[in-house]
């Protein structure tokens, strides 16, 4: 395991217990953002760097009973965290790095992450494989609660212009990575950016 992986997986461990706690009014953020993404019955999604699983009964409602959710991440402490709260029935649960997915390629119809760029060690490396276990036409959501400026704010920093959630580094990162950024919203309520995979 690389020293990327090991500071996400000591950063988010030693949260895991209160994660939700710490955030408790985010799910109306992720029911919203789950239903941007336009999921039909029957499809298969897979939430990338699930966490504590908040997308999951969201993402289990959009496909239904005959779809297909994946939770991915790379933190024990957060898949029992999920399991824990109840949300390891929405879904089945991955313990594994979203870099290197143990997925059939063109397997998925959309991919959910939240809060996922920026832990990502080689973000365009990672979002290609991403892109490579989505069927051509799948989509991809990014997804924060809230927004970049009131992130920021919220960590006590400033918004740099080296960004990656900032759109003007953001579409040439995804279109880079097999992705067509098709809307993007970054308001105080929320960051959503919607992209979709193209034929590469």
């Amino acid at each position: 395991m690389n020293d990327d992986h090991t500071h996400v997986q000591e950063f988010f461990g030693a949260r895991a217990a209160a994660w939700d706690a710490k955030f408790p009014d985010d799910g109306p953020a992720f029911a919203a953002a789950v239903a941007d993404l336009g999921l039909r019955h029957g499809d298969t999604v897979l939430d990338a760097g699930c966490g504590t699983g908040r997308a999951l009964p969201p993402l289990r409602e959009a496909v239904g009973r005959w779809g297909t959710v994946v939770g991915a991440d790379l933190t024990p402490q957060m898949l029992r965290a999920a399991v824990d709260a109840g949300r390891g029935g929405s879904g089945s649960l991955l313990l594994t790095d979203v870099g290197r997915l143990p997925l059939r390629t063109a397997c998925l119809d959309a991919v959910f992450g939240a809060g996922l760029i920026s832990h990502l060690p080689d973000p365009s490396e990672n979002l290609r494989e991403l892109a490579r276990v989505v069927r051509p036409g799948g989509r991809l959501a990014l997804f924060h609660p809230i927004g970049r400026v009131a992130l920021a704010a919220r960590q006590g920093r400033q918004v740099t212009d080296g960004d990656l959630r900032a759109e003007r580094n953001l579409r040439p990162l995804l279109e880079g990575s097999g992705w067509h950024l098709v809307s993007y919203a970054d308001e105080d309520a929320r960051f959503l950016a919607l992209a979709v995979r193209g034929d590469v």
